[in-house]
């Protein structure tokens, strides 16, 4: 006989599944484990019979379009879900964008109004508008809201540029909308992954060597697997933790805590 998994009864919505390589199918996978129902967004018709048959893959026909540039994307998608479901336990965000020529080369060369406007617009911004249009269906319910960071918010990486202070703004979103949200008995933290191969990875110049270098100064000496990233996510939207907030969880082999590699033997 099987366990109850620890999300059993919870509806979890995720915005931002790309594909089988992307983190956010690893936190969908994790959370079907764990006997959550699941929700879908995408973003585009083309993207659409896809969406809809890896939803199915895990017992869910609750997919629907949304362009989270867009608030009435945003106000549909929470109307469409409403018409299924009479509440949400879970959001979980991630969703980034630059346009790519921000993301080559010098910083100063390549950011510009534009790119600088996009990119805090999708990567940051929408995980608030999410929120805010999530909340009635949350409401009485202890719902925990999750997004997806990188440590290029707090230190500079070499090519990731303009989304350095994009995911740094949403950083300090999660600390804002966990301390606003709190009243209503809702949690919000993040997850800052190493680098992981997926599709949104490979638009960020010298990714390879962000991978080579991970694995060689990690204190685990190697780069993070998509399920450990689904099954951080899984625990931080359960009730097992529901003492966290406001937290920015890494989930990178311990790459953050190392200030330089090792020295010789002298």
């Amino acid at each position: 006989m099987t366990g109850v998994g620890f999300l059993e009864g919870k509806r979890c919505l995720i915005v931002g599944v790309a594909s089988e390589r992307s983190l956010a199918w690893g936190i969908a996978e994790a959370m079907h484990r764990q006997g959550a129902a699941l929700a879908f967004s995408y973003q585009g018709e083309r993207f659409a019979e896809r969406m809809r048959e890896l939803a199915s893959r895990l017992g869910s026909e609750l997919v629907f379009p949304c362009d989270v540039s867009s608030d009435s994307e945003i106000d549909g998608l929470f109307c469409d879900l409403n018409r299924t479901w009479d509440g949400l336990d879970v959001i979980v965000h991630s969703v980034a964008f630059a346009p790519r020529e921000a993301l080559e080369g010098r910083y100063l060369d390549s950011v510009e109004r534009e790119s600088f406007r996009i990119a805090h617009d999708i990567s940051s911004y929408s995980f608030v508008a999410l929120a805010k249009r999530g909340r009635s269906l949350m409401s009485g319910r202890e719902g925990a809201l999750l997004t997806l960071s990188y440590l290029g918010a707090v230190q500079a990486i070499p090519h990731y540029n303009v989304m350095g202070p994009a995911k740094a703004s949403l950083e300090a979103n999660v600390r804002f909308m966990a301390f606003d949200l709190g009243q209503d008995g809702h949690r919000v933290n993040a997850l800052s992954p190493g680098p992981v191969k997926t599709l949104a990875a490979s638009g960020v110049s010298g990714f390879r060597k962000m991978l080579s270098e991970v694995q060689a100064r990690s204190p685990l000496k190697r780069n993070i697997r998509i399920e450990e990233v689904g099954n951080a996510a899984a625990f931080l939207c359960s009730d097992l933790a529901s003492g966290i907030t406001g937290e920015i969880l890494y989930v990178d082999c311990g790459y953050h805590i190392v200030g330089m590699p090792p020295f010789g033997e002298e």
